[in-house]
């Protein structure tokens, strides 16, 4: 799948950004009081570029009564969440609804004309779509569903089945594949959102990069990085980015390092119900990931042992490289890729054995038989679960299409 330049798709649609002046900013967001004018939507040569340019694509263009239909008038059952850039409802598209288009379900973005993104980023997402409406003020996208929804819903909500060691490797690989995909192509994008949210799960398990509206050109030729205003997600954003303006495919790693420390100990990337000192997770957890009986510590509790330590030791020291403060020390996402390959074939996963210790002035709290069985059933049925993860045939789409 080859990638362009924003600016290629839609020539009319997009303004130059005017430079950026060198100097410490901290991280904006940009004001939630916009609304989108007919001026942005750069007259009738908005229908002309999107014709033009996505003709001979497999991307289709909707009627906004066809998304009302295929999502029951964005029937609030079919509602799934909202983001920066808009409400998102669930769908389904019949296969009689366009030649050439199979039936699914879908995934359906709804552009908050209130929010904080505007036209300009709902044209950044629409090469990565099955297809787009656009219709006088409104902008809707079309993506794949994803069953699993989000890897911070699947880490971070109550009372979510835990993730298994072998899934968590499997989507650290995947979205590192996602990111290598954009970094390596002819002309490099940088996403420079990389979060857990913003990586979707399908149902087994594969990871895809979603919500590009914050993506980016990246330098070309000689230009060592891009100047841009410092946009992002507090605690996954790189710190010379923030510091300086400065972005550059390492700014990406850096996110990167962050969301594979997610998965290594089940903790949020910024938390404040936590003590101070353990608030922001890259700060707190770096300095243990290269100590293997302090690494053990901090491993998300939830998986009760059940992982790899080989895997976890290196999957700890790689996030350490991708948490260096100097960026050009940083691994390429190919790096990244190379080291998380071989990790999940490891086979050093505990069976999970049980013991039991009763203490000596219990003999009221003796563990049944059928509490012993209970605990080895669960065990075999997790070990299971691992391998039918494993197990599973590789797919090759990284970002959303």
């Amino acid at each position: 799948m080859a990638v362009k330049k924003w600016q290629e798709y839609f020539p009319s649609c997009f303004k130059p950004e005017s430079p950026i002046p060198d100097k410490k900013k901290p991280i904006s967001k940009p004001s939630s009081s916009h609304r989108i004018s007919m001026s942005d939507l750069s007259g009738s040569t908005l229908s002309e570029d999107l014709s033009t340019s996505l003709a001979g694509s497999n991307i289709h263009a909707f009627t906004l009564q066809e998304l009302k239909v295929i999502t029951q008038n964005f029937s609030s059952s079919n509602f799934l969440g909202e983001g920066g850039f808009g409400p998102v409802h669930k769908g389904f598209i019949d296969d009689k609804l366009r030649p050439g288009l199979e039936a699914q379900p879908v995934a359906v973005k709804l552009l908050d004309l209130d929010g904080a993104q505007g036209h300009r980023e709902w044209l950044t997402e629409v090469i990565f779509l099955i297809g787009y409406c656009c219709e006088e003020e409104q902008r809707l996208l079309v993506y794949e569903y994803m069953p699993r929804g989000s890897l911070e819903n699947q880490l971070f909500r109550r009372f979510s089945v835990t993730l298994p060691w072998s899934a968590r490797l499997k989507i650290a690989l995947g979205a590192a594949k996602g990111l290598a995909f954009l970094h390596e192509a002819k002309k490099p994008i940088i996403y420079r959102d990389f979060k857990a949210s913003n990586i979707l799960l399908d149902s087994d398990y594969t990871a895809k990069l979603s919500d590009f509206g914050l993506a980016t050109d990246g330098p070309e030729g000689d230009n060592s990085h891009v100047s841009t205003r410092v946009m992002g997600t507090q605690g996954y954003t790189a710190p010379e980015y923030i510091m300086t303006g400065h972005l550059t495919a390492a700014s990406d790693v850096y996110s990167f390092g962050v969301v594979l420390l997610e998965l290594l100990t089940g903790r949020k990337s910024v938390d404040k119900s936590r003590p101070w000192r353990e608030q922001n997770l890259a700060d707190w957890a770096r300095p243990m990931l290269k100590n293997p009986r302090r690494l053990s510590r901090i491993m998300d509790p939830r998986l009760e042992g059940q992982y790899s330590e080989t895997g976890a030791q290196k999957a700890a020291a790689l996030a350490y490289e991708c948490l260096r403060h100097r960026p050009k020390l940083r691994p390429t996402t190919s790096d990244v890729i190379k080291v998380l390959e071989p990790l999940k074939d490891l086979d050093d996963i505990q069976m999970g054995t049980f013991v039991f210790v009763a203490s000596p002035d219990s003999d009221s709290r003796n563990c049944s038989d059928s509490e012993v069985d209970h605990h080895h059933r669960r065990h075999h049925l997790h070990h299971q679960h691992n391998k039918r993860i494993r197990s599973s045939p590789p797919k090759s789409p990284l970002v959303l299409a």
